[in-house]
């Protein structure tokens, strides 16, 4: 039995040896089917648009070709601003000029040292204002007189003082006088006179006291010209030292 199942099965081997070779060789010889062609476009129809034209930032060929060209039209064109001498200027106007650099420098510093001398002042003018009181009263001894008479003397000088620094600073021509400044400048024709008056009576009346009368005449208005001076002066140092 067992050597005739052998020959079946090797008869049977034989038989299907073929079958399976042939199988892949069928598989490779059969014809691939050709790619789908778009379907022709009817008249009347516009073409169907491609992939890549379907996308919504791809640019067309169209916007292509107009960038392309643009760019190869588009020239950096040369433009020149105008001159100061163009808009009018003239040269010796648009110039440096040391001289006049020079002139507002020396003027900025003066003005600066005028500024600052009037506060100082302010100080000894107010202490005169003070004792003043006790100066001119009936039972004021020659202590407060004198004492009042020196505050009254420390204030003129440093006034003289601030008053030189203004007076001596370079003028700029053309230039006009305008808001505080012109305030600053109207108040000086009151406390300039006043300063020139206050020492003479004070010293009118120093004298008057001196001598045991009252004080009487002209003297007496040795006060309230002071008052008048104090006033006027402290007015013209707000006026630049507070901005408003």
């Amino acid at each position: 039995m067992k050597p005739r199942a052998t020959k079946l099965a090797v008869r049977a081997g034989i038989l299907l040896l073929p079958l399976l070779i042939s199988v892949p060789l069928l598989a490779q010889a059969a014809p691939q089917a050709p790619p789908a062609q778009p379907p022709p476009t009817q008249p009347g129809n516009p073409p169907a648009a491609s992939p890549s034209q379907n996308l919504p930032d791809a640019p067309s060929s169209t916007q292509t070709e107009t960038q392309t060209e643009t760019k190869t039209e588009a020239k950096p064109e040369n433009k020149t601003e105008p001159s100061l001498n163009d808009l009018g200027f003239p040269t010796e106007q648009t110039q440096p000029d040391p001289k006049m650099q020079a002139l507002l420098d020396k003027r900025t510093h003066m003005l600066k040292i005028h500024q600052r001398m009037g506060l100082i002042t302010t100080i000894p003018l107010l202490a005169t204002l003070f004792t003043s009181v006790n100066a001119g009263g009936k039972n004021a001894s020659n202590t407060d007189r004198n004492v009042h008479l020196i505050l009254g003397a420390v204030t003129g000088d440093l006034y003289g003082i601030t008053a030189y620094y203004a007076i001596r600073a370079p003028k700029v021509p053309g230039t006009p006088t305008r808001g505080p400044i012109r305030f600053h400048k109207a108040m000086a024709y009151i406390h300039v006179p006043g300063m020139v008056l206050t020492p003479i009576l004070g010293a009118m009346a120093y004298s008057q006291k001196n001598k045991g009368e009252k004080v009487h005449g002209i003297a007496s208005a040795h006060g309230p010209v002071a008052i008048v001076t104090a006033g006027a002066f402290g007015a013209a140092l707000l006026s630049v030292s507070i901005k408003f």
